[in-house]
């Protein structure tokens, strides 16, 4: 039954996005944000969306409460759509979308040809600050959560080897191994840190215990590198901006919760800047 579901599920979305290919970008994005802002409330993860806002908002007191879930469902719908479109943003056909901030980070990495850490969360179109990276000439490898869907998985895989990064790496033990040899290969690692890991260790984010991955910190006592924090937002509904910060600063005495949790600090600094743009449907706080 379940891979019948998948199957389904596959078809409809292959569907849509030939739908969005049809309509452009602009039509097919805001298309995409009126589905998904009227069709959201039927998804059970409408219950794990408030419960996690409940961790950072009073949800009896915030009056704006529904119209700020209103707008994740949208912007939701928004990326979604987008995806049909990573061909477009990586040939440069729709380069003028996007602002890139810290260019001269880039470049510098590039020049010094060492590995480093990029960090981040699922924030908007997470998908192209990877793409950057490797447009931007810097030998990456990139982890990522393999889809449920079966069916879908496979076309996704796809995409994101031909058009935002070649080398992705599945989590897991197999893929732990993997990312250790690419990055004593030279190769520098985007990691997405905001999500539960069930392996992981309970660190304080928006003061409340949550299994958090401590891959980076490993890595920082390891091999002594730099960690780069990018954050990338959206922008009067079709444009973005990606910000890629100055590397991050930690002490030689500082321990793997410790570095861990400094990360966990800048993850909520960069969610609170629109709460609305970061994926709420991830259980994140599940001991």
């Amino acid at each position: 039954m379940k891979k019948i579901k998948y199957f389904l599920q596959f078809i409809i979305i292959i569907f849509l996005l030939i739908i969005f290919k049809i309509l452009g970008y602009k039509k097919s994005s805001d298309l995409g944000g009126f589905i998904f802002k009227k069709a959201g409330g039927l998804f059970r993860s409408k219950k794990i969306i408030k419960k996690n806002l409940s961790n950072i908002t009073n949800s009896n007191e915030n009056k704006d409460f529904e119209k700020i879930i209103s707008q994740i469902w949208e912007n939701y719908g928004r990326i979604f759509a987008d995806y049909i479109f990573l061909k477009d943003f990586r040939n440069d056909k729709l380069e003028k979308f996007i602002k890139i901030e810290g260019l001269d980070i880039l470049s510098k990495i590039k020049n010094e040809k060492k590995p480093v850490i990029f960090i981040s969360g699922h924030f908007n179109n997470f998908e192209l600050m990877a793409m950057i990276i490797e447009k931007n000439k810097i030998n990456l490898s990139a982890i990522y959560r393999p889809l449920n869907n079966i069916f879908l998985n496979i076309v996704m895989e796809k995409i994101r080897k031909k058009h935002i990064c070649k080398n992705q790496i599945p989590k897991g033990i197999s893929g732990t191994r993997d990312l250790l040899k690419a990055f004593n290969s030279g190769s520098s690692i985007a990691i997405m840190i905001d999500q539960r890991v069930s392996e992981g260790k309970k660190i304080s984010f928006f003061n409340k215990m949550a299994l958090t991955t401590t891959m980076p910190a490993q890595l920082i006592k390891r091999f002594n590198c730099e960690v780069i924090p990018v954050h990338i937002q959206r922008d009067q509904k079709y444009y973005f901006k990606i910000k890629f910060a100055e590397p991050l600063k930690f002490l030689d005495t500082n321990n793997l919760d410790e570095i861990t949790l400094k990360l966990n600090l800048w993850l909520e600094k960069m969610i609170l800047k629109n709460p609305t743009q970061w994926i709420w449907t991830h259980n994140r706080w599940k001991l």
